[in-house]
Parts: structure tokens; sequence; C-alpha cells
């Protein structure tokens, strides 16, 4: 790994997960001298390509990795969703074939995607401080001050947040929500599978997705919080059981799971920035898992920042940013905020829903409106 001895950079990565390396690379391919982009991550290269979270790439993000040079990494192909409303008529399916693309996505693990980004971002010679972890920061008229743990300083035109919590006082002016919903996490296993399909049920509590996965599917159920705890203690067999009772028989029985982790849910999508720092990726919004849009929105963030920043790393160039991202962002959040809103309760709606998710189906054009956000964001 390329540890610098160096303190003076035109731009500081803070946190080097899948959209704080992609952005490094993007960078240096537009032109950017790499040991002027310095990447920042307390962990190394090697704990983060052990983590086994299950990332959800559109098809979108995989032509930005292919523009970077960081594709094929492992990754199932998603071929067909299919949207259902629990209890309720309708249902829509989006296909590969009627969108005319080899993928509608992939399913890779965040291990995977940052061990192959890291490799490349070596090869390219970009500076890189890991581990080291941000402590503070200091911004001026003419540079940003980074402090680091372990007493060393790092300074920089702009400074970028990739990853984890926005940068100081910033994190107050977030827009902040909680869905009452908790997300349990898993690998399963059915008795008959469908390859490549990946399946989004909503019901009363929040959505149930499953996507395929190796030769199985990662499982996100959301879930009431005050019902989590009763679904982690369950014996596998019970918890399996009470998962076919939830989805239905679609894929036969489920037979396998791994061990069962939960996260609450919540909306932070705060256009997060000032004068010299800007935020990509988490840092910039933490989305509901509904359709998987998280890493996609701060892969198009990445892309955007680094077409820019290789013009300038200026205060001019972050305010361009943040005018051209706000239009795809506000969009895939509304998109995701409803969805994990409006489908999660039993009201008289419900029934309204059901129906809207079958003449989505009957109608192509719907479907393909539906598909191309879901595979490239606003464009």
């Amino acid at each position: 790994m390329n540890n610098t001895q160096s303190n003076n950079y035109d731009v500081a990565i803070c946190g080097a997960g899948p959209a704080g390396m992609a952005l490094a690379a993007l960078l240096v391919q537009r032109g950017a001298a790499p040991e002027r982009v310095v990447l920042i991550d307390a962990k190394t290269l090697d704990a983060a390509g052990n983590d086994p979270r299950t990332l959800a790439l559109s098809w979108g993000s995989r032509q930005i990795l292919e523009q970077v040079g960081a594709w094929p990494v492992p990754a199932t192909p998603i071929h067909e969703i299919h949207v259902s409303r629990k209890g309720q008529f309708g249902r829509s399916m989006i296909t590969r074939d009627e969108q005319r693309v080899p993928a509608l996505g992939y399913v890779t693990r965040y291990g995977d995607i940052v061990t192959v980004l890291g490799a490349l971002c070596e090869r390219l010679g970009i500076a890189t401080l890991r581990p080291a972890r941000v402590t503070g920061i200091d911004e001026t008229p003419d540079e940003v001050r980074l402090a680091l743990a372990d007493g060393r300083a790092v300074t920089a035109a702009v400074a970028v947040q990739a990853e984890g919590g926005l940068f100081g006082e910033q994190a107050d002016k977030a827009k902040t929500r909680d869905y009452g919903q908790t997300a349990i996490i898993a690998q399963v296993h059915t008795s008959a599978p469908v390859a490549h399909r990946a399946y989004e049920r909503f019901t009363s509590e929040g959505p149930l997705a499953l996507l395929p996965q190796d030769d199985g599917y990662s499982l996100v159920w959301c879930v009431r919080p005050e019902n989590a705890p009763a679904l982690l203690a369950l014996s596998d067999n019970e918890f399996l059981a009470r998962l076919g009772d939830t989805f239905g028989g679609r894929l036969g029985r489920f037979t396998a799971a791994t061990r069962r982790l939960a996260f609450p849910l919540g909306l932070n999508a705060g256009m997060a920035g000032s004068a010299r720092t800007a935020a990509i990726g988490n840092a910039a919004q933490t989305l509901h898992p509904v359709a998987g849009q998280g890493l996609n929105l701060g892969l198009r963030d990445a892309t955007v920042l680094a077409r820019l920043l290789a013009r300038g790393a200026t205060p001019a160039t972050l305010a361009e940013y943040a005018a051209l991202r706000r239009q795809d962002r506000d969009l895939t959040v509304r998109l995701t905020d409803t969805m994990a809103r409006v489908f999660a309760n039993e009201s008289p709606l419900q029934a309204v829903l059901g129906l809207s998710l079958a003449a989505i189906d009957m109608a192509g054009p719907a479907r393909g409106v539906l598909a191309e956000l879901m595979m490239y964001g606003r464009r």
C-alpha cells in the first residue's frame, strides 16, 4: 500500500470505501496527479476486504466501474426483479430483456468490490494513509486541515467525506427520519430457487428483499423494531418457517440461514458541504435499503465530482457539484422514502397500491421508467 510521507494535497478523500476509491481512481483517470490525491481510512485494505456485507450494483454502476477499470468484480447478475405486495392483488416484473441490457444489476460483497478498487488505486499510485482516523477538521478560506488520531495533520485544497458520518456540525443540518423499522439480514437458501431473479415483497411492517447471490439469496427483512428481537431469538427452523409465511411459496421452502444481524433504519439525506468540503455516498445520504440505491447513488456522486475536480479543486467547483447532483439525489431519496413509508402500513391505500403494481406490469412504458431510475438514476 502506498503510505505517503507528504502532508499536502489537492484533494483529501476521507473514507476508502467503494465511493471514495472510485472518486480517487476517476480523478487520476481524468488527469489528476496521483500523488496529489490522498485516501484516508481507519481500516487496512485487508480488513476492509474481509467485510461480508452484501451490496446491490445497478447496471449504471457497472458501467462506472468499467470506465475506471474496476470491473469485473465477483458478483451475481440480476436478470429479473419481481415486485409484489403481501395480501394484495397485483405484482410487477422488470426484466433485462425488456430493458435490453445484459443485467438489471448485480449482487456483490463489500469486501470484494473494495479489494478490486484498492488494487486499482495502488496500481495508479494514489497516495494512501491507512489505518488513519480523522479526528478533526479546520477550514480556512485557502485550505482544509485534517487532524489525524496519531497526531499527524493533512492539508488539502478540498476535502471529501466519502464514508461514515458527516463533517463536524454539518451533521446537524442533515434531514433525518426514523422509519420505525429494523432490517434483519442473513444469507438464506430455498428448495426451488429461481436463477438471477430478485424479489421485493412489501408487507405491513416494511419491505422484504431477496437478492440472488451465489447459490442462495441475500435477505433484507424490514420489520417493526419491537418484533425484531423475537425473530432474532427464534431457532433457524422457526425463523425459516416465519420467513416462508411472510414471503410465500414462490421459491419453495426456506431450507437454511446464516447468523442473523439487525440494524435500525433511518434516512439521512442532507446536502452536506461547505466552501471547501463535500460529501458523497453514505456520508451524504444514508437511504432505506428498499430498491438498493445507496451505493449506486454514491458512485454517481463520485463520477460527477471527479469530472469537476479534474478542472480545479476550488470552492466554485464544489458549489457546481452540489447544484448538479441535487436533482438525482432528491429524486432517488423521494423514491426510496416513499416506497419505504407508503407500502409499510395497513391503510386502505394498500389495495390501490396493489392495483398500481398490476398497472405498472401491464404498461411497458411505466415499467421502463421505474427500471431506468433503478439502473441509472436521474440523467
